[in-house]
């Protein structure tokens, strides 16, 4: 509806602007014929007086004439050029509450998914096949523990591998050992997010990593989550290690970014992204930059849209959801060859 209106605007000020060029034609064509007339009529003398009156007054009416649409040029001018204003921001803003909103649902979208991550990282870290594996140490208590993370993977596709990890540092067990050799028998020590893990408060609590290539799961895109096992699987038990969860960032992340709801004209100019706190791409529809891109995101407010050249950019900050409060992420998406209006920035649907 939007484009409507601005292609009718645009529309009418070509419109005008033709037909007053053909009343100025006409009219030029008049008044030389008036110019003319006088002539013949003075060349008529006496005779041709009456004549030369109505040259005159064939004259007088095409100036006047002229004169009007000289003054209906510049009326319409400003009033189309005041509509084809109007229709842009009124495009531009309606435009970029929707794009708003898409943003919103994609950080939404993968807000819900990690939520689940959180919930399922401390309900397995209970399971007694893993707490009996840390407990006791043993071969075979390890590789009992390690089908049970298997038959966990079979149903639960959005993994790359869960893994077991003792108070060293050292992976005891994985789901997939076949596919991740690298995993097991690796040293967790140093990573941040099981340093977090393994001093969690009680079993409500988590640690997250920020996404990031893993070389231990053959470099694909994950974000792990982890938490500590406790002994008994009690949520204040003895500390016996660390259960690590790798979600498949790269494909889920895709599917939420590529699956924005957009018209085919939108999705050849439109760029969809997740950045994280720090405004790093994580995750982008044309597959750029992902990981290592710094994204320019000026943000006012949790959400709102903003001009940049001929490109409108609109943003949504994580809300969390439930209990996971989430990381600062935003949805982002930017559009190019957006009818330019005057330079603004929209927050909450006011104008800034």
């Amino acid at each position: 509806m939007q484009d409507d209106i601005l292609e009718l605007a645009y529309e009418l000020s070509r419109v005008t602007r033709e037909k007053i060029h053909v009343i100025d034609s006409v009219m030029r064509e008049a008044r030389f014929l008036a110019i003319n007339t006088r002539i013949e009529a003075a060349k008529a003398g006496q005779a041709g007086a009456a004549f030369g009156l109505l040259a005159d007054e064939m004259g007088r009416i095409s100036a006047r004439i002229i004169e009007v649409a000289t003054e209906l040029r510049g009326a319409t001018d400003s009033s189309t050029s005041r509509l084809q204003q109007a229709g842009s921001e009124l495009l531009q803003t309606s435009l970029g509450e929707r794009f708003t909103d898409l943003a919103l649902n994609a950080v939404e979208l993968i807000d819900r998914n990690l939520y689940e991550r959180s919930c399922d990282v401390r309900w397995w870290a209970t399971d007694s096949a893993l707490v009996g594996a840390l407990a006791d140490g043993t071969p075979e208590a390890c590789n009992f523990a390690a089908d049970r993370l298997a038959t966990i993977l079979r149903s639960y596709t959005v993994y790359l591998d869960l893994f077991l990890v003792n108070l060293d540092g050292k992976v005891v067990a994985c789901g997939r050992p076949d596919k991740h050799r690298k995993l097991y028998n690796s040293n967790m020590s140093g990573e941040e997010w099981f340093t977090r893990a393994l001093n969690t408060q009680s079993g409500d609590d988590y640690a997250v990593a920020d996404v990031n290539t893993v070389p231990a799961l053959e470099n694909a895109q994950a974000a792990i989550y982890g938490t500590a096992v406790r002994a008994g699987g009690a949520a204040h038990g003895r500390v016996l290690g660390v259960l690590g969860i790798a979600f498949d960032w790269g494909t889920q992340a895709d599917a939420i970014v590529k699956g924005a709801r957009l018209t085919e004209t939108e999705r050849s100019r439109t760029r969809v992204m997740l950045v994280d706190a720090q405004k790093r791409v994580i995750a982008s529809s044309d597959g750029k930059g992902q990981l290592v891109e710094q994204y320019d995101l000026k943000v006012s407010g949790p959400q709102g849209f903003y001009i940049q050249g001929d490109k409108l950019i609109a943003y949504a900050r994580t809300p969390g959801y439930e209990t996971y409060k989430g990381l600062g992420w935003y949805g982002v998406l930017e559009i190019a060859h957006v009818p330019s209006t005057a330079a603004r920035h929209v927050v909450g649907g006011k104008r800034r």
